[in-house]
């Protein structure tokens, strides 16, 4: 029979039936039928059943075989066969023919594993898809081994495709794919910078970037023209369930264009990743500003999949005399509802009473929520009492409502509140009420977001403060000035998520700089932080604009994962951590004093040494016990009693020696002598069977103050 090179599992078919092969692989799942076995071998490409029988084997290879466990390691080569009728298995791809192996070798054995691997049962008539639940800390501490599923190595196959794709692309579109460094200077650009210490410049730091941002805007100054970048960025920002510390983003600039040129381009290449999963996106993509968002959804980042947008109802209460709405509304404040429809009867009048108006509206921010059932002769509600026809009719117009129909309406002088407790009510009933629709997907483009935002000492950047405003005729010392700008920035925006954005950037130093001047950084500070790059738009710096794209987050949602750590080789967990590699960890003394790290502050007061001041607040934070005030006074009497008995026993003490901090001598309460010695247990290793850790010949325990 010919021979072929080392074959695919999942790639044979009937039509090397016949044919040696040499297969190499791992133990996915075995069967034992007393003098015949049969294994499914497992690599990257799928599976396939290899039996030993003693018809076809020889007895030394059935021998071998017979130690044979979950995922040993193990090369094969066996002779292709079709599969006798009935015994055919559609549950893999070649369940139409199996291998009959001819010679076994083991090329590493298998431990005991943490979990199980395989996600088939292996049963004599087939195979069943195993769902097992493993604890994601579990899976991240051997993710080598969760690797091997093949669920996760179709999610990193399926990725090397969407970035391939993204990759061709851009190619075609005459992008040029440039590195940027790692190692850069901290910037403010939103969030806290990870720093590096440098050993050559002690007491000086590298950041790792937040994003290439100053680097791609001077490779347009460069003539670079169109850039991209694959690239790393770091974050050390608060934890949220979905984000990581290090992610992957596309990052794209390009010079002498407008948005409608970036609309363009991403609509296509989102089209075209998306179609990676097998999912067709509608184009045009619609666009949305910012304030439109704000007003129908109370989110920049809209659930388009769903109706319930907001309808105004602030002028249909001009003349009311419901004090709750006359009161906000003589405060210059707004009203806002929605219609929930046809869900009266999953909307009772306990639920929207008792569940949504006095916990989970209050929960959101907002004080209350007003809510009507539109029945046939009417709104019905424990307050509909108080408004006059006008009213009724106005509000059964204004919202289209149809009997059935459930109207919620939210109140408050604060406008922006008013958006976010309602946006956040209408993305909760949806989940409860299933309103949104499975295996739908909703582009969206928002724009026009403003400029700067308000902070407790002026104003802050909306996006990052490289950003065009709308207008440059703005004073940057006039704070309702500043807060009345649009950007000329944009998101795009799907199923409520936000998986990239962008804007035109400021091409003009002395704009930059004003802008700079806005955010309260003076000449000398901007200077400090960002002079190299205003010098470099001082020297014709072209019109350029750009946007980054969330590979993590994109990946995920075309490939349906639960989190962006399903789609990345080897993630953080939740809390930024690595069950893997046990990182971060603490430093050794010497790297410390190599790096210049041991003394930083010199006589400078390190931060919150200034909590000891108050005594009972000191021992509460070094305790980490916390205190409360009832309890003050009763600590406060025992705190006095121990510094009166300190103070007596100091003042009856001969002058000439130092004041006791112990009334008991000091000597080594631990063994006899001074002379170290290692304990016979630990010497053998019995005294460190239970440790939960063990590092360096220690016992590692869980610090006692965090």
């Amino acid at each position: 029979m010919p021979t072929i090179g080392r074959s695919y599992c999942g790639q044979l078919s009937l039509s090397h039936a016949g044919e040696s092969v040499t297969l190499a692989g791992w133990v996915d799942a075995l069967r034992d039928h007393g003098e015949v076995l049969f294994i499914h071998l497992r690599d990257r490409s799928g599976i396939v059943q290899v039996v030993f029988t003693p018809e076809g084997t020889p007895q030394a290879v059935c021998d071998r075989a017979s130690v044979l466990r979950s995922e040993f390691c193990v090369r094969v080569t066996g002779r292709v066969i079709q599969r006798t009728g009935g015994t055919e298995n559609p549950g893999i791809a070649t369940g139409d023919i199996e291998v009959v192996a001819e010679d076994l070798a083991i090329l590493g054995s298998c431990a005991t594993l943490p979990f199980q691997i395989s996600e088939k049962s292996m049963l004599a008539g087939g195979v069943v898809r195993r769902d097992e639940t493993v604890g994601e800390d579990l899976r991240l501490q051997y993710r080598y081994l969760d690797l091997r599923r093949p669920t996760m190595q179709d999610h990193l196959i399926r990725r090397h495709r969407i970035v391939k794709t993204i990759r061709d692309f851009l190619d075609q579109q005459g992008f040029i794919e440039v590195e940027t460094p790692m190692l850069t200077k901290s910037t403010p650009e939103g969030a806290r910078d990870y720093l590096v210490p440098s050993r050559q410049f002690p007491k000086s730091f590298y950041a790792l970037p937040q994003s290439p941002q100053l680097f791609k805007q001077m490779l347009m100054v460069g003539g670079m023209e169109r850039y991209f970048q694959i690239v790393r960025c770091f974050r050390d920002e608060d934890l949220r369930p979905n984000r990581q510390p290090e992610f992957t983003q596309l990052d794209l600039e390009a010079s002498f264009i407008d948005e409608e040129y970036i609309f363009d381009l991403f609509e296509e290449l989102t089209v075209r990743m998306f179609s990676v999963g097998g999912i067709d996106l509608p184009r045009p993509f619609p666009r949305m500003t910012w304030l439109d968002a704000m007003n129908r959804t109370g989110s920049d980042r809209p659930d388009l999949r769903f109706g319930m947008t907001f309808e105004d109802a602030t002028d249909l209460f001009t003349h009311t005399r419901y004090g709750i709405f006359r009161q906000i509304l003589d405060r210059g404040g707004c009203i806002k509802g929605i219609n929930v429809k046809g869900a009266s009867d999953r909307l009772s009048k306990n639920v929207l009473q008792n569940e949504y108006a006095r916990e989970i509206v209050p929960g959101f921010g907002a004080k209350g929520m007003t809510w009507m059932r539109v029945m046939a002769e009417g709104l019905e509600s424990n307050i509909v009492q108080f408004f006059s026809d006008d009213e009724r009719r106005g509000i059964l117009d204004r919202f289209a409502a149809q009997p059935g129909d459930v109207i919620l309406m939210i109140a408050d002088p604060s406008w922006s509140l008013v958006c976010s407790a309602l946006g956040q009510l209408r993305v909760h009933l949806a989940h409860r009420l299933a309103l949104i629709p499975k295996d739908v997907y909703a582009p969206l483009w928002v724009t026009d977001f403003p400029l700067f935002e308000a902070a407790e000492d002026g104003v802050t950047a909306i996006h990052h403060p490289f950003t065009m405003p709308d207008r440059v005729d703005f004073d940057p010392r006039n704070i309702e000035d500043l807060l009345a700008l649009r950007s000329r920035a944009y998101d795009l925006v799907m199923n409520g998520e936000e998986l990239g954005g962008g804007s035109i950037r400021i091409n003009d130093s002395k704009l930059q700089q004003r802008v700079f001047q806005a955010l309260g950084l003076d000449a000398g500070e901007a200077a400090e932080k960002f002079g190299f790059f205003l010098k470099a738009l001082s020297f014709g710096a072209p019109p350029h604009g750009g946007i980054a794209l969330g590979i993590d987050r994109v990946v995920a949602m075309i490939l349906g994962a639960a989190s962006i750590r399903e789609v990345i080789a080897f993630p953080k967990n939740r809390s930024a951590y690595c069950p893997l590699t046990q990182a971060p960890s603490p430093a050794a003394p010497l790297q410390l004093q190599e790096l210049g790290l041991l003394d930083m502050g010199g006589g400078l007061p390190l931060p919150g040494a200034g909590e000891g001041k108050d005594l009972i607040d000191s021992l509460s934070w070094v305790s980490r016990i916390g205190i409360t005030d009832p309890e003050r006074s009763s600590m406060g009497e025992a705190v006095a009693q121990a510094q009166a008995c300190a103070e007596r026993i100091n003042r009856n003490a001969p002058s000439d020696e130092p004041p006791l901090f112990s009334v008991a001598a000091v000597s080594n309460r631990t063994r006899e002598g001074r002379t170290p010695r290692i304990h016979p247990l630990a010497a053998s290793g019995e005294l460190f069977k239970n440790a939960p850790a063990e590092k360096g010949g220690y016992f590692k325990t869980a610090a006692v103050l965090d």
